[in-house]
């Protein structure tokens, strides 16, 4: 299926757009202005509402995405400062035209979904974003699982135990939820398994398996020598592959110069000019 993927990219991918969480954070910042100015106008004329759509209001197929993430301010930035970063990352790891495969693949996956409901209940479910956030930051743990974020500003957190917990309400909201929330949590999570598990697998792996090979490569002594030669280096705190092979470390395109810094640095330095 990743053969599938690069023609795909090799036909269409002019197409991706590039810096696409950029976009979609703009949307959200549209969506959440117009939420305070009108709290009703989303649900009444923007909501992906499947009756509505099919008498004629198709723009409701794109307009649901304006919906924020969260209608207090504070709380707003923050989560829009991380899903921000966590896009950007997923882009430059993946490429424009694989992270936008991902984002609108759940975004179909999502309206399906609402139709689903809307056809087999009659009832009408309020579907968003929302898990489709979600999923990002599933897979942003899933590529790394060892960064770590200050929780509440102040507790440093490696986001694989967020992701733990992420995939713990996932289940809890399955459970508990309706029917439209049961379809958005199983879509969304098809939705991740079918990118990393089908598209992506020969990729995740054959980079993990090359980065373990570096590391092996690293930390041997070849004969005659009293210490291995330096392959990465953070520039922050020093720390390199030889020391701690455990790490990852990544360049920073922001930069102005080869910075390379480890993965606990990779998204809090500031970047140099």
């Amino acid at each position: 299926m990743d053969k599938f993927l690069n023609k795909m990219e090799r036909k269409i991918g002019r197409y991706a757009i590039p810096d696409l969480m950029k976009y979609i954070c703009i949307l959200y910042c549209a969506g959440l202005v117009i939420n305070i100015a009108n709290p009703t106008f989303y649900y009444n004329w923007l909501s992906l509402n499947p009756p509505m759509i099919l008498q004629g209001q198709v723009w409701r197929l794109v307009t649901f995405l304006i919906q924020p993430p969260n209608t207090s301010l504070i709380f707003f930035i923050f989560t829009l400062y991380l899903y921000y970063m966590l896009g950007q990352t997923l882009e430059r790891t993946w490429g424009a035209f694989r992270f936008n495969v991902y984002y609108f693949s759940g975004v179909i996956f999502t309206i399906i979904g609402a139709f689903a409901a809307f056809f087999v209940t009659g009832s009408v479910y309020f579907l968003d974003t929302y898990y489709i956030n979600m999923s990002l930051f599933l897979a942003f743990a899933f590529i790394y699982p060892d960064v770590e974020l200050l929780l509440m500003f102040l507790i440093p957190v490696k986001i694989k135990w967020l992701a733990y917990l992420d995939m713990a309400f996932f289940a809890y909201s399955f459970f508990i939820g309706n029917f439209g929330t049961k379809i958005s949590v199983a879509l969304a999570i098809l939705n991740f398994v079918i990118f990393f598990f089908g598209f992506m697998r020969t990729r995740v792996g054959g980079a993990k398996a090359r980065m373990q090979h570096i590391r092996r490569q690293t930390v041997r002594k070849p004969a005659g020598q009293t210490q291995a030669r330096v392959i990465h280096k953070c520039a922050v705190c020093g720390r390199d592959s030889n020391s701690h092979p455990e790490l990852e470390f990544r360049y920073c395109s922001k930069c102005n110069g080869n910075y390379e810094y480890c993965q606990d640095h990779l998204f809090t330095h500031e970047h140099v000019q």
